[in-house]
C-alpha cells in the first residue's frame, strides 16, 4: 500500500493523519505561526516520510476563501515529482471530528488534536473512495 498522509489546513493549525500499515491514524498536528513556517514543516515531513499520496481536504460549499487559501499553501510545497496531491472535499469533517470525540478527555481546540481528528475523517473518506 502507498504512503499516505491526509491534511486538514486551518489558518491556525494543520490536522495531519497518516495510513500507516493499513491503518489510518491521526498524529500530531503543526502548530501554524506563520503559512511558511508551516509549508516548510509540512513539506519536511512528506519528504522525510517518503509520502506517496498527500490527501487535503477543501471546503466544497461555495467556492469558498479557505478553498482559494488551502489551494495557495498547497502550492507553496516544493514536493518531488511522484507526490501525488489529491483534494477532496472536507465539508463538515470538523464538525464532525467534534461529534466523534465529545465526551473525550483530552482533546482541545488549541492543541491541533481535534484538527488532526479531521484530517483523519479526510483520510477515511480517501480510503473509502479507492475501495
Amino acid at each position: 500500500m502507498k504512503n499516505i498522509l491526509a491534511v486538514d489546513v486551518g489558518l491556525k493549525r494543520i490536522g495531519l493523519a497518516r495510513y500507516v500499515q493499513n491503518i489510518p491514524l491521526p498524529i500530531a498536528p503543526i502548530l501554524r505561526k506563520n503559512r511558511n513556517q508551516a509549508a516548510k514543516a509540512l513539506q519536511d515531513f512528506v519528504i522525510s516520510n517518503k509520502i506517496d499520496i498527500l490527501v487535503v481536504g477543501i471546503p466544497k460549499e461555495s467556492n469558498s476563501d479557505m478553498e482559494i487559501r488551502i489551494k495557495h499553501f498547497i502550492g507553496l510545497l516544493s514536493l518531488p515529482e511522484e507526490v501525488e496531491v489529491c483534494f477532496i472535499d472536507e465539508s463538515f469533517s470538523s464538525k464532525e471530528a467534534l461529534e466523534r470525540a465529545r465526551g473525550s478527555k483530552g482533546l482541545k481546540r488549541r492543541d491541533g488534536k481535534l484538527d488532526s481528528l479531521a484530517a483523519l475523517m479526510i483520510l477515511e473518506s480517501y480510503l473509502i473512495g479507492k475501495e
